[in-house]
C-alpha cells in the first residue's frame, strides 16, 4: 500500500518534475523544471502551479507523464503524475495531474537549499574539538574568537556562506546563527565539513564556502527544514499579495 498523499504533501510544497525518459538517444538529458503544489484534490489527483522557466510559462503537453519529486518538512517523496489538464484559475496557470503510481518516500541524501542572508560567526575547530568529533562526540571550547560570515542558502544538510576569509577545505569549522522559528530566535552552534572554499571571479578577496553539517542531532536538523519551508510558505503569501 503506497503512501497517503494528503497526509504528506501539502500546498506550497516545491515540486520538481522531470521527464519519464531522463536522456535523450543523443546523450542529453531532458529537462527538469520547478513548481509548487497548489491544492491536494484527492489522493491520487492534484493541481500543481504551471511551471515558468527564464520568465516564460512552460505549457507540458497533457497526456504526458512525469517523474514529480516532493520537498516537504517530513523529507523527499516521490511518485509519477499524468497531465490530464490544463487551464487558469485566479490569475495562476495551473496543471491538473493525476498520479500514475504511489508515493514513496525518497531516500536520498539531498535537502532543498533556501536563498537568505544571515549572519553567521564561525570559527575552525581546536585539535581536542576535532578529536571528539571523530569519537562521535561534541566537545566545543567556549570563548574562542569567532569570525563574521554572510550565509546565502541553507539546508537540512549544510550550508553555503561567504566571507573576506578562507577556511582549509576538509577541515572542520564551528557555525553559530541564529533562526526566528516558531516567533522565538534560537541559537544554534553546529559544526560542518569545509567542502570547497572559493574566491568570487567579481568581489576579489570575497570567499565563498559550501559546508556539510557533521554530527548534527535530529532534532536541530527538523528545526531548520520547519524553518525553510515556514519562510518558504511567507514568501509565497507576499507573493500573492495574501
Amino acid at each position: 500500500m503506497g503512501i497517503i498523499l494528503s497526509k504528506y504533501v501539502m500546498p506550497g510544497n516545491r515540486v520538481d518534475l522531470q521527464e519519464i525518459q531522463r536522456v535523450k538517444e543523443d546523450g542529453t538529458k531532458r529537462k527538469a523544471y520547478q513548481s509548487q503544489v497548489i491544492e491536494i484534490i484527492s489522493d491520487d489527483r492534484m493541481e500543481i502551479a504551471m511551471p515558468i522557466d527564464k520568465s516564460k510559462l512552460i505549457l507540458l503537453p497533457v497526456d504526458a507523464e512525469y517523474d514529480l519529486y516532493f520537498y516537504t518538512p517530513n523529507g523527499l517523496y516521490q511518485c509519477y503524475a499524468r497531465v490530464i489538464d490544463r487551464y487558469k484559475n485566479n490569475n495562476i496557470y495551473i496543471l491538473l495531474l493525476d498520479l500514475t503510481s504511489n508515493l514513496r518516500k525518497y531516500q536520498r541524501r539531498e535537502y532543498y537549499r533556501f536563498s537568505c542572508a544571515l549572519e553567521m560567526n564561525s570559527r575552525p575547530l581546536q585539535e581536542e574539538e576535532v578529536n571528539a568529533i571523530e569519537q562521535n562526540a561534541n566537545l566545543l571550547v567556549p570563548g574562542l574568537p569567532l569570525q563574521r560570515s554572510i550565509i546565502v542558502d541553507i539546508s537540512g544538510g549544510g550550508l553555503r556562506f561567504v566571507a573576506n576569509y578562507a577556511y582549509e577545505i576538509e577541515s572542520l569549522i564551528l557555525c553559530k546563527y541564529q533562526l526566528w522559528i516558531e516567533n522565538e530566535s534560537k541559537d544554534y552552534s553546529l559544526v560542518g565539513k569545509v567542502l570547497s572554499a572559493k574566491e568570487l571571479e567579481n568581489r576579489p578577496g570575497v570567499y565563498e564556502h559550501r559546508v556539510q553539517y557533521v554530527n548534527m542531532a535530529e532534532d536541530n536538523r527538523e528545526e531548520i527544514i520547519k524553518y525553510i519551508f515556514d519562510e518558504e510558505r511567507k514568501t509565497i503569501k507576499n507573493q500573492k499579495g495574501v
